[in-house]
């Protein structure tokens, strides 16, 4: 049975084609400097949006009406149909899941895991006849109702064993079927009062949580990176994983900054108060940019509507920043992305994801060619220029009072200089415009 008919073979058809379901800037071999596109953006497709939400919203249910819905074992393989067909219709490199978006609701965790088993080896299956691989796996440990008070931060010890054991199948899953990175994901790590909460035992728990997951993934041989996605605001108001910076400061705390990564979302970014290109840079600059969730948010709903990218400047920014940083390794571009609720057809799910790839294959080309013109570096140098001076350079290792007899004796009264940032902004619109 197809879930696409109808639907070609998305083909690259340059940028003055008219047709929707054609890529217009996304040439998946086409080289831009030592790697094709293909190899820069490692496009990956969310199995959780695409195939496993209904179309709901806090206002209303189910709005899609699609043949894989339900609870069966039968339907969950008809959903890996699903998404094997489109990922051929996209030439989807990679794909990325949750272990209940790929397995039915068991009645245990024996159950679970069980149904777990089956759909791997469904889907490995599936996988040996096609060319997508899988970006990274991860276990859903929020959604269900046993999670409310979180699962690695869980109040009840029960809840953090069932998490544990899960995370364990999900590991083994993902390592089984050959993922090049394991995201940890925690919706609910975090509290709705302090009232009820002691936060100094929920966050130990989390850090034990987090070094067992290591410490079994490299026990088995996995040898994909282990990332952690920071997650702000929502559902509670004070996530223990709320950007970058909060993420490193954990694991620094518990000696892991050296052994996980984090994977950052464009919309959880906007939540936490930051950009996205910040977010990058912060990462970069500490060594832990692993891979990215691309997508964007309603600027003027204040939530996380996770909507497919569609500016040309935003999606620019973050792969400058990429760039810079080397590009990625074992990570890649995962479109944690849903249709509107009023997008129904079977269509809609492909020119979403040829209008996401599209805007993230052209913002990945300015950025190049501004890093190839090197007008926005070469302004950043001169700015911290100073610093160069060896007189300088030594006051990071001096002392106050040392410093303190240089400026009196040199008589250094600084004038404030222009950090140019509107020249600096006009030339980014020369590139995107």
């Amino acid at each position: 049975m197809s879930y696409f008919a109808g639907i070609e073979a998305v083909q690259y058809e340059g940028h003055e084609s008219l047709n929707p379901l054609a890529f217009r800037h996304y040439d998946p071999t086409a080289m831009l400097g030592d790697k094709t596109l293909e190899e820069h953006l490692r496009f990956a497709v969310a199995w959780w949006h695409s195939f496993a939400w209904e179309g709901g919203d806090p206002f209303g249910g189910r709005t899609f009406d699609r043949p894989w819905f339900g609870s069966e074992m039968d339907k969950a393989k008809a959903k890996a149909d699903a998404a094997f067909e489109l990922f051929a219709i996209l030439g989807q490199p990679y794909f990325c899941f949750h272990d209940v978006d790929i397995r039915p609701e068991g009645a245990s965790f024996a159950e679970n895991t069980a149904n777990l088993e089956e759909m791997v080896d469904y889907i490995g299956t599936k996988m040996e006849s096609a060319r997508t691989r899988l970006l990274w796996g991860t276990a859903n440990l929020f959604s269900h109702r046993r999670f409310m008070s979180g699962a690695a931060t869980n109040p009840d010890p029960d809840v953090f064993a069932f998490s544990a054991a899960t995370l364990k199948t999900c590991i083994d899953a993902t390592a089984k079927l050959g993922g090049e990175n394991y995201v940890l994901w925690g919706g609910r790590e975090g509290y709705e009062t302090l009232l009820n909460t002691d936060l100094k035992r929920e966050r130990e728990q989390a850090g034990r949580m987090l070094t067992m997951v290591v410490d079994y993934a490299r026990k088995i041989g996995f040898k994909g990176a282990i990332l952690i996605e920071p997650k702000p605001q929502e559902p509670t108001k004070h996530q223990y994983d709320f950007d970058v910076a909060t993420v490193y400061g954990f694991l620094k705390d518990f000696g892991l900054e050296g052994e996980v990564k984090v994977n950052i979302e464009q919309g959880h970014a906007i939540l936490a108060g930051h950009s996205f290109e910040h977010e990058l840079a912060l990462a970069a600059s500490l060594g832990i940019l692993g891979s990215i969730d691309m997508n964007r948010n309603d600027y003027q709903s204040g939530w996380d509507t996770d909507q497919f990218p569609v500016s040309l400047r935003e999606t620019t920014l973050a792969y400058y920043e990429i760039l810079k940083a080397g590009g990625f390794t074992t990570g890649g571009t995962n479109f944690d992305a849903k249709l509107r609720r009023q997008s129904l057809d079977p269509e809609d799910l492909v020119a979403a994801h040829v209008g996401g790839m599209d805007i993230c294959a052209l913002g990945l080309k300015k950025a190049h060619a501004m890093i190839e013109e090197g007008s926005l570096q070469a302004a950043l140098e001169a700015r911290y220029a100073g610093w160069n001076d060896p007189a300088n350079t030594a006051m990071l290792t001096s002392d106050l009072a040392t410093i303190a007899e240089r400026v009196a004796r040199d008589g250094i009264n600084p004038e404030p200089r222009s950090g140019k940032q509107e020249k600096l902004e006009n030339l980014v619109s020369r590139f995107v415009a």
